[in-house]
């Protein structure tokens, strides 16, 4: 009996041995950095690295394209008033007597023939500089 009991004995050492080398041969698959979940970590890790750097890029990015749409904002907020402050002065010049087409004025007070102003007081109005369309753009 005591020699069924070792021969059963070895056969489930036997069987211990057997199941942790199997299982020390998964794990080792397992882990294995290139093709089991280490590899997958490892790749997964990367990616990650290259998002957080692409990340970095794009806020930065998102920063200057602030500042320069601000800038954009700002600028062109002062070059609105600068041609409603043009429109406005406009609208005091009155209109070429027998071309209406070259006035600047369309209110019923710009159309009025208004007496020439060096006339009365004995100096002349300054003049708005034009630019032809000649020149370059």
């Amino acid at each position: 009996m005591e020699m069924i009991a070792d021969i059963l004995l070895a056969a489930g050492a036997l069987g211990a041995g057997f199941y942790c080398f199997v299982l020390s041969r998964r794990l080792t698959r397992f882990t294995d950095l290139e093709k089991g979940v280490g590899g997958a970590v490892a790749v997964l890790s990367a990616q990650v690295d290259d998002l957080t750097r692409t990340l970095e890029a794009a806020q930065q990015a998102a920063g200057k394209s602030g500042e320069t749409l601000s800038d954009l904002t700002t600028r062109g907020e002062q070059v609105s008033h600068r041609l409603e402050l043009l429109i406005a002065s406009l609208h005091d010049l009155p209109e070429v007597a027998g071309d209406p087409g070259k006035g600047a004025g369309t209110s019923a007070t710009a159309k009025a023939k208004l007496p020439e102003p060096e006339a009365e007081t004995g100096y002349a109005e300054p003049v708005f500089l034009r630019h032809s369309r000649s020149g370059a753009a």
